[in-house]
């Protein structure tokens, strides 16, 4: 058995300080050293989708990021870690518990299935990956062939067997933080199509901010506008913007991070709303482009049209929340300057143009040049 410290304390000589994931109570004793670690950023995600999607952000500022989920959710994190980390080569090292090891104590049933197929879905990813190590002597070459791989652009596996780490009680208490619950600014109607709202933006964004587009249109537009290597567009991982978002927003503060999110993305990962209002980034501009529908995959409505999506933002904890009136209005809200975590609601009105184009450059190198580009704005 190992200590959490010693491999905590040997991921942070190779720059392993930023970790996200989802309880597990194998995972308890890393959990509970990394909320108390004063040199580790840590977020708590909603699930292990959204976990990832928030490593990845990490990633691309620049990070060697940690997430850790028991492997029951490690279905729920296929999707990103297929199109989001494999297709746009953003690394993490993932560890993933062994619930229900066919070699292992008995467990609980519904873990029974997935205990036997863990190692076949890192397979089937084209993850590598190896048991987690018991030993502290193991903990250097652990890490060396994490490095390897992720150093080619590729994420790393550990499966964690159950007894493998010694106990580590928590000490930090969570922060009870306060909610803006007395504003009141939905505002139903439509001001324009999404491309004109996306010109707006654009226009208005400023050297400094770096823009994520939700999968579907909403990349596709902002490309067809003009291609920057301040925007990343998310091809796939639906729903993940506003994770990675946050994962990019928490690690590169003096940037600001909008992400451009549409609401058929936002219903499906809503918790992630919970986690961004908690950790409140002050960097973090979130606006949600809402057609009440899911256009890209053949126009059906969502449920958007029966959701006051300030409130839930207000209540999730999100300091400042604003509906845009008219196009005239979002840009006077582009040009301010923002110091709080901010949520804005812009409503619009279905349509595309015809041949909409899909971007030319590949994912891989539409991630190398964002994650230049926050190098470099960061050291200027």
């Amino acid at each position: 058995m190992i200590n959490a410290e010693d491999f905590i304390e040997e991921g942070l000589k190779r720059k392993f300080d930023f970790y996200t994931g989802v309880p597990c109570s194998y995972l308890k004793p890393f959990i509970n050293y990394v909320i108390d670690s004063s040199a580790i950023d840590y977020i708590a995600a909603a699930n292990e989708g959204d976990a990832i999607a928030i490593g990845a952000g990490a990633a691309l500022s620049g990070k060697n990021s940690v997430v850790m989920f028991q492997n029951s959710g490690l279905g729920n994190a296929v999707n990103p870690i297929t199109s989001l980390n494999q297709i746009f080569k953003i690394p993490s090292l993932i560890i993933t518990t062994l619930r229900g090891d066919p070699e292992g104590p008995s467990d609980e049933p519904q873990h029974e299935l997935m205990g036997k197929i863990t190692p076949e879905i890192l397979d089937l990813m084209e993850i590598k990956w190896d048991f987690f190590p018991s030993e502290k002597r193991d903990l250097p070459i652990v890490f060396d062939n994490a490095l390897k791989e992720m150093d080619k652009g590729n994420s790393y596996a550990l499966i964690m067997k159950k007894g493998i780490v010694y106990p580590h009680s928590l000490i930090s208490k969570p922060k009870i933080k306060s909610l803006n619950t007395e504003e009141d600014c939905f505002f139903k109607g439509k001001i324009g199509k999404r491309k004109e709202a996306l010109e707006i933006i654009q226009k208005n964004s400023k050297e400094n901010d770096l823009l994520i587009a939700t999968t579907g249109y909403t990349g596709r537009e902002l490309f067809s506008i003009e291609d920057k290597p301040n925007q990343l567009y998310t091809v796939g991982s639906m729903g993940c913007a506003s994770s990675l978002a946050l994962g990019i927003a928490t690690s590169s503060k003096s940037n600001r991070v909008i992400t451009l999110d549409g609401d058929g993305a936002l219903l499906m990962r809503m918790g992630a709303l919970a986690t961004i209002g908690y950790y409140r980034p002050k960097n973090f501009f979130h606006i949600l482009l809402n057609n009440e529908l899911h256009e890209s995959t053949g126009g059906q409505s969502t449920v958007s049209h029966s959701i006051d999506f300030c409130k839930i933002a207000l209540s999730c904890g999100y300091e400042k929340v604003v509906s845009a009136k008219s196009l005239k209005h979002l840009e006077e809200i582009m040009k301010e300057d923002t110091n709080e975590l901010t949520f804005c609601l812009v409503n619009i009105d279905s349509g595309i143009e015809d041949k909409l184009p899909r971007p030319d450059i590949v994912p891989q190198e539409v991630a190398k040049r964002f994650k230049d580009y926050i190098c470099k704005s960061n050291n200027k």
